[in-house]
């Protein structure tokens, strides 16, 4: 997946409009989300301080036993230096977001998406649309996750492929640095979805969710 976007105020105005024009002609709400990463993960740090103390030692005593005029005897050096290399370690994670996720699984980080998933459809009231019809577009940048959540309403009367089909080509779009143009085809998938299951707008259907795009740096 591509690098986090800076999207400008045209490209969030784009996206708003979509969300405001699918949801014209259905009873549903479609929230977008875009988060940077859905976890911290604290342990990271740990993980790459051992990796890094490790391959500090290991070069040491490689140059100690095969590099000429390297000596090193007393092992208070060995422990500055390896000590030195493992706090670097742990700061790169902070430093390069992609080292980070080397040093995640893909369990962990599909864990981390899909609960932070949840917790977007949460505090964002999602589920609390008259007719159950809310939809969720979720997607989780360090993870390179993309999460279609749809309340009960829909999830009754759509089947997962069908949401299956409209992540793995969302991701396609952000694969090839089209965020914005994926994002906005996803938008108006959803709309035309619902269309065809049947949810119409009616006479006193209301905006129940906002159509700006929720945003996580």
């Amino acid at each position: 997946m591509a690098t986090f976007p800076k999207l400008s105020v045209q490209e969030l105005n784009r996206i708003k409009k979509t969300v405001f024009k699918a949801e014209s002609k259905i009873s549903g709400e479609i929230r977008p989300a875009l988060v940077r990463q859905s976890h911290h993960y604290p342990s990271v740090k740990w993980k790459s301080a051992a990796l890094f103390a490790l391959v500090g030692f290991m070069m040491l005593v490689a140059g100690d036993r095969w590099v000429p005029g390297f000596n090193i005897y007393d092992p208070l050096y060995y422990f500055f230096i390896v000590t030195g290399i493992g706090s670097v370690g742990a700061l790169l994670p902070f430093w390069i977001p992609s080292f980070k996720a080397f040093l995640v699984t893909d369990a962990e980080k599909k864990h981390a998406a899909v609960q932070k998933a949840e917790t977007v459809f949460l505090e964002e009231e999602i589920f609390d649309t008259q007719q159950r019809t809310g939809i969720l577009i979720f997607i989780s940048f360090l993870e390179h996750e993309v999460i279609v959540m749809t309340d009960s309403g829909i999830a009754n009367v759509v089947d997962q492929k069908t949401w299956d089909d409209l992540t793995n080509n969302l991701t396609s779009y952000i694969k090839r640095g089209l965020l914005v143009e994926g994002l906005s085809k996803a938008i108006e998938s959803c709309g035309d979805i619902l269309l065809e299951k049947g949810f119409k707008k009616e006479e006193g259907d209301q905006n129940e969710l906002p159509d700006h795009l929720r945003l996580e740096l």
